[in-house]
């Protein structure tokens, strides 16, 4: 190799203080550098500067290779933006603390799981690695107990008399909403739809077990170790321990579209006696959603999936949403693009209770076709009570007929809302001004909001290919979760609008002790930020059906 006298390396001396910097290569780009400066510069043999790296010789070899294809950013972080997530920030300090201590990422994931700053297992690793703390030793299997397959805590009915006197729990928050539940009436609710259990778990306990997940932010059931033998979670759904991942699984494709529209026919009626959604006089508001797919069934159709912004493998489904208080009212994720229309047309007996309903049409040709034949005068302008652009829309207000639909609809054809194409509002609110109704569209976008809010926090949008939760009856209990959330935060001061991952976060996956009196049962929650609002909320004492009619009530560790 040819080196110059200016840039010959120094051979034979002593390094100066702080060269050991480069005599070991920590991070991987000062890694590859020492590396390539070694073989390229300096002349040394392949075998030499791999040995430097800790590179073997067929990663130099790639390495060069890279290098002299124009790879050549050693010091340049290809992502900007912080390094570190902010969750990960929050916790590093007690992932530290409890690393030193010497407990494993595994543990210290469960230590975090109810506090302000939970982090899962992968999380916590990628903390320790950056702290530079190594992996700890396998632990011998008699240290390290048996896996959950065989977990003494077996899924089953609970029996209180061989439950232990006192007992930790991680979400002894999400026992707050079983009151709810009771008002709700749950049992009565699954009797109605007809969802069937076994001889070892009944039906309450199975949708109270899925149910669990979605109220503490479990992200998906192939999860649910992470709460399987929690005394709590167990407790919650009157079981011993969650049952495991396959058979929730199992259970959930044992149930067909006719268990969840008798299900939210029953639950809506329930809802709306215990005032969680408006009466007649309310508003309703429409909207699909395609759910992502992450396994490998073909069967599904291709649909557009704003997240990802692309045609994907989705399931399609719909959801009716309380415009006043913003609680979901239903669900169906039982549609093709072939059915889709007709979902929309079920609400047409809506106009018989006085329910009025605001969605948008699809624009299909014949559509696009009639509104290029509207004459000039047809239109007129609004002018609208908003900030910005686009506050005086055109909009041609007339009443038309829909194949299947009863009558006609009120159908609003708006332009100058800032899209190419014109904006296509049905309704059968026959009363409201255009003007309102195109107002209300305009807060669509809080629409939307919402209920990706709900998605996102009861984990709608994930399915998981491995274990693969069926979407319909998914979908229903996010319902359930939707009117549990809204009962629930109205006792909660200055949380009625609250999201459902904020009362997870500050309420639900709040520890505590489990103390089991024999003909009640007590959970005193640990003292947290928040721990004040759960005690302003007196949460009442309830007999639970599930537990034998055993009364549960709550305490408030004051220290």
């Amino acid at each position: 190799m040819n080196r110059t006298a200016n840039h010959t390396p120094v051979r034979g001396r002593a390094a100066r203080p702080g060269g050991e910097f480069f005599a070991r290569p920590a991070g991987p780009n000062h890694r590859r550098f020492e590396a390539l400066r070694a073989y390229l510069w300096e002349g040394a043999s392949g075998e030499e500067a791999a040995a430097r790296a800790g590179y073997s010789l067929e990663t130099l070899r790639s390495v060069v290779r890279d290098f002299r294809a124009g790879k050549t950013g050693f010091f340049i972080d290809p992502r900007p933006g912080p390094r570190r997530a902010p969750a990960k920030n929050a916790a590093r300090e007690r992932i530290i603390e409890l690393r030193r201590a010497g407990h494993s990422a595994t543990e210290i994931s469960e230590a975090l799981l109810g506090t302000s700053t939970p982090l899962n297992r992968t999380g916590v690793a990628e903390v320790l690695a950056e702290a530079g703390f190594p992996r700890l030793p396998v632990r011998p299997p008699a240290e390290r107990g048996a896996p959950y397959r065989y977990h003494p805590r077996r899924a089953a009915r609970i029996v209180f008399g061989e439950l232990a006197p006192r007992a930790e729990t991680k979400v002894g928050g999400l026992l707050a909403v079983v009151p709810e539940l009771v008002a709700l009436d749950l049992p009565g609710l699954i009797r109605a739809a007809g969802y069937p259990g076994t001889s070892v778990i009944p039906a309450t306990s199975y949708l109270l077990s899925l149910l669990a997940l979605k109220l503490v932010g479990v992200a998906r059931v192939s999860h649910v170790e992470d709460l399987a033998a929690d005394v709590g979670a167990g407790l919650f759904a009157g079981l011993v321990a969650l049952p495991k991942a396959t058979a929730l699984t199992t259970y959930s494709y044992r149930l067909d579209h006719s268990h969840q529209a008798a299900f939210l026919a029953a639950l809506g009626k329930a809802m709306l006696a215990a005032d969680l959604v408006s009466d007649a006089s309310g508003d309703l508001d429409l909207d699909f959603r395609a759910i992502m797919h992450w396994g490998e069934d073909v069967v599904l159709e291709k649909h557009y999936v704003p997240r990802r912004s692309q045609r994907t493998r989705s399931v399609l489904s719909f959801f009716a949403q309380d415009g006043a208080s913003q609680t979901l009212v239903y669900a169906n994720a039982d549609l093709t693009k072939d059915t889709q229309a007709r979902e929309v047309l079920v609400f047409a007996e809506l106009d018989a209770k006085g329910i009025n309903f605001l969605t948008l049409r699809m624009r299909s040709p014949s559509l696009l076709r009639h509104i290029a034949s509207l004459p000039p005068s047809a239109w007129r302008t609004v002018a609208l009570d908003r900030d910005g652009n686009y506050r005086r829309p055109k909009v041609v207000d007339e009443q038309v007929s829909i194949s299947a639909y009863p009558g006609t609809v009120r159908q609003l054809v708006v332009t100058g809302l800032g899209r190419d194409a014109a904006t296509v509002i049905i309704t059968n609110d026959r009363v409201a001004t255009a003007k309102q109704l195109i107002e209300r569209y305009a807060r669509r976008m809080n629409i939307e909001q919402h209920l990706a809010e709900s998605i996102r926090s009861f984990h709608l949008d994930a399915l998981a290919g491995s274990v693969p939760l069926n979407v319909d009856p998914d979908v229903a209990l996010s319902v359930l979760a939707g009117a549990v959330r809204a009962s629930l935060r109205r006792r909660l001061t200055g949380y009625h609008h609250a999201t459902p991952d904020t009362l997870q976060r500050r309420f639900l996956s709040t520890g505590g002790l489990i103390v089991d009196n024999g003909d009640s049962v007590l959970v005193q929650l640990k003292r947290r930020t928040y721990s004040p609002v759960l005690r302003q909320a007196d949460i009442p004492e309830v007999a639970v059906p599930w537990w034998g009619g055993r009364t549960l009530r709550f305490e408030y560790d004051r220290r």
